[in-house]
């Protein structure tokens, strides 16, 4: 491989990482400027007939501990969320745990080692096994982005709509990357 070529997949492996940071910065965004009375409130429709915010974010969580106890058995997995009694504050403590383990593990299934221990992505048992690398970055990055809209849209369906400054602080890419602390903004 040439040295061109080398830095220039450097360059969207380190762009794809810093993605999946920003990723949880987003949802951490969300989880401290919630109406906390949004939290357990049923959606609307028939009782039982859809998740809670509470239960949304217990859900990203918990997809992010079959992720990793899939593909990446050598990484220690934080504790499950309970959807049912899960506060705000665990919830933030528990996304921030489970997003450094899967940017570890994301740091290993994209890089050209041939040591790497991340070889495989399994999306649990429900779903065919893919090979490690950019489809499971996007896969799990589409995963949250799309829940991010649902919490959204329900939080504004049950009347506690988020900020504008909140929501529009999600798509502030240049300053999440600069909070998060990377020397580039996006690229």
């Amino acid at each position: 491989m040439t040295p061109r070529l080398n830095a220039a997949l450097s360059e969207i492996r380190d762009t794809l990482l810093e993605t999946y940071a920003v990723n949880d910065a987003m949802n951490q965004l969300l989880l401290r400027h919630l109406d906390p009375r949004a939290w357990r409130a049923e959606p609307l429709g028939r009782k039982g007939q859809g998740r809670t915010i509470a239960a949304i974010f217990a859900h990203l969580h918990n997809c992010r501990l079959v992720w990793l106890k899939n593909s990446a058995p050598h990484l220690k997995c934080p504790v499950a969320l309970d959807p049912y009694r899960c506060t705000r504050k665990q919830a933030a403590a528990a996304h921030k745990k489970s997003a450094a383990q899967c940017l570890r593990m994301l740091s290993d299934a994209l890089t050209a080692s041939p040591g790497r221990r991340v070889t495989k992505f399994s999306r649990g048992s429900w779903a065919p096994e893919w090979p490690a690398g950019g489809t499971m970055f996007a896969y799990m990055f589409a995963h949250e982005a799309h829940h991010r809209g649902q919490i959204l849209m329900l939080a504004h369906h049950l009347g506690y709509r988020v900020p504008p400054n909140v929501m529009g602080g999600i798509w502030q890419w240049n300053k999440l990357w600069k909070e998060a602390g990377f020397a580039k903004r996006p690229r």
